[in-house]
């Protein structure tokens, strides 16, 4: 099935560490960014990249080295760079999510890449200077430095939200359950009633304001028919434990409401 983002590329420049561009596969895959570019690394080993980013083969058998940025952007129409550095030239610089936005909108007319740099030192003002934006991601003023893994998971979700990630159903549970009846519910209520009344819980309280209590609680939970059940039977067991043990069960004879 489409996402949307067959166009969208990430490219990593010279990266240091095989684990880091592993990561950045893994995250980049979660969120449907399936075509990488790398620029000379450091270590090229797909075999170790696939050990660290499991089930990530299709992307891995993809990438495509390159000798120069220039090389890895040759096709894109639109290119952004992260960036953690201030830069004292005057350029367009976005928040990940109005960036994320200007990816998915580019990539309807043609190919769109993420550019990351260097571990350690990020991007020099060539390599930025062949980018139409940067993107800057809001951090702590106090501990601005991101893992490039890290940093990647932000830009990439954003992306992947705004091609409606967000709308995909959440896993239902495998068996569905009705909610409780009316009458599951009354039996609840006047199970834990008798099981209170067992234990004393009332002879310092006002019971009507407890019960009623009780029943605001279950009834913002909105349990189903099996929850109502488990509730039910933890009274049920307390009564009957009560009964083996030979205390007295039941409200007082002298109580009313």
């Amino acid at each position: 099935m489409s996402s949307g983002l067959e166009g969208v590329t990430l490219v990593m420049v010279e990266p240091q560490d095989v684990v880091n561009i592993a990561s950045a596969i893994r995250v980049a895959k979660n969120f449907g960014v399936l075509s990488l570019r790398l620029v000379r690394p450091a270590v090229f080993d797909p075999y170790r990249i696939e050990g660290v980013a499991h089930n990530t083969g299709d992307v891995v058998d993809q990438i495509v080295l390159c000798d120069s940025l220039a090389e890895a952007l040759a096709e894109s129409r639109f290119t952004v760079a992260l960036t953690g550095r201030q830069r004292s030239a005057k350029r367009r610089t976005l928040r990940p999510r109005v960036a994320a936005q200007e990816v998915v909108d580019h990539a309807v007319a043609g190919p769109v890449s993420i550019v990351v740099g260097r571990e350690d030192a990020g991007l020099t003002n060539d390599e930025v200077d062949q980018c139409h934006a940067l993107i800057a991601i809001p951090t702590n003023p106090t501990y601005r430095s991101l893992n490039l893994a890290q940093a990647v998971a932000v830009v990439c979700y954003e992306i992947w939200m705004a091609t409606g990630g967000e709308d995909q159903p959440l896993k239902l549970p495998r068996k569905r359950v009705s909610p409780a009846t009316g009458q599951e519910v009354a039996r609840l209520f006047a199970d834990w009633e008798q099981a209170l009344w067992a234990i004393e819980f009332f002879k310092t309280r006002f019971p009507e304001h407890v019960l009623r209590s009780i029943r605001e609680i279950v009834y913002r939970a909105i349990p189903d028919s099996r929850e109502a059940a488990l509730l039910r039977a933890m009274q049920l067991e307390l009564v009957r434990y009560l009964h083996r043990v030979g205390a007295p069960v039941g409200r007082p004879a002298d109580t009313t409401e």
